[in-house]
């Protein structure tokens, strides 16, 4: 075991710490010579090399101080540190043990296999589709990160500003529904059908259309006491929004949270909830919006 105590044991309450670093200035000399628990004056390198060492031994440990220089003491440590120069305890331990061949190692932990430990990280993973809507067979999954990467960018700002020009309200559809991506927040599908889920994100999307006070929602819902937001972010028609949220599918179905998620909002808010969110498959079009919240916990 590395330590002061294991040193002082075999290099004599430290004396032999002293003729180590006094060898290395003083090389084929007599560095020290011991009488009783004092050795005799000797040369002080850190004194222009004066005669003017005292080396001593009190309580087991060997001490110096230096006739001359009046702040010039300390124990064996304290010595070899001047020698050594380092940031360390435990640096100067082992700098001390292997210059003095005292095969003294320090206690080793066993590291953690990380390898063999469970990762019981959250991941929230969702399908990301290619435009139009009617191509429901994923091209890959996405994070949340990766989602707001994506809003948050210039990848859909020509098309949701397009989108946003256009009055009529079919013609709107129709070109949302060709010319934007989506993700399927809830999870991950072979096929966006509720029956191909291939594992729950444990995400929900809650949907408000037409909010004729968009930054006031924003507010309420990023200061929810109750629910606390993954992702919030405008939707392609500019007047709604599309807030991400986690839920315990634990405790309940993704279709009874939705319930109660609509009825508490309906209750506390007076906001109304797009219905199509109790869809495990509900399919969410991908905006442009550079003020898009997403959750710290998900940053890169």
């Amino acid at each position: 075991m590395l330590n002061r105590e294991a040193i002082l044991d075999k290099t004599q309450c430290g004396i032999k710490i002293y003729a180590f670093v006094l060898r290395q200035f003083y090389p084929n000399k007599t560095v020290l010579t011991l009488s009783g628990k004092d050795c005799r004056i000797t040369k002080n390198p850190y004194n222009s090399n004066k005669e003017t060492l005292a080396i001593s031994i009190v309580n087991n440990v060997a001490i110096y101080t230096d006739i001359e220089l009046k702040n010039f003491k300390g124990d064996t440590f304290d010595f070899a540190q001047l020698y050594f120069k380092t940031t360390t305890e435990n640096e100067l331990l082992t700098k001390i043990s292997e210059a003095l061949h005292l095969r003294l190692n320090t206690e080793k932990k066993p590291e953690p296999n990380w390898l063999d430990e469970p990762d019981d990280t959250w991941y929230a993973l969702s399908s990301f589709y290619k435009a139009p809507i009617r191509n429901v067979y994923p091209y890959k999954k996405l994070k949340l990160h990766e989602i707001h990467s994506l809003i948050t960018s210039d990848k859909y700002k020509e098309n949701t500003l397009k989108l946003r020009e256009i009055k009529d309200v079919k013609e709107k559809r129709k070109f949302k529904a060709n010319n934007f991506d989506y993700v399927t927040f809830s999870g991950e599908f072979e096929r966006r059908n509720d029956t191909n889920l291939i594992k729950h994100s444990s995400l929900i999307t809650i949907d408000f259309d037409h909010l004729p006070n968009i930054n006031e929602v924003k507010k309420q819902l990023l200061e929810d006491a109750y629910f606390e937001t993954e992702l919030l972010f405008t939707s392609p028609s500019g007047d709604g929004l599309k807030w991400i949220i986690k839920i315990d599918l634990s405790k309940a179905t993704h279709q009874e949270f939705f319930k109660a998620i609509a009825n508490y909002l309906q209750h506390t808010y007076k906001l109304e909830v797009d219905q199509s969110g109790k869809d495990i498959s509900r399919a969410c079009f991908l905006s442009y919006d550079p003020e898009a919240f997403l959750h710290k916990k998900h940053s890169i």
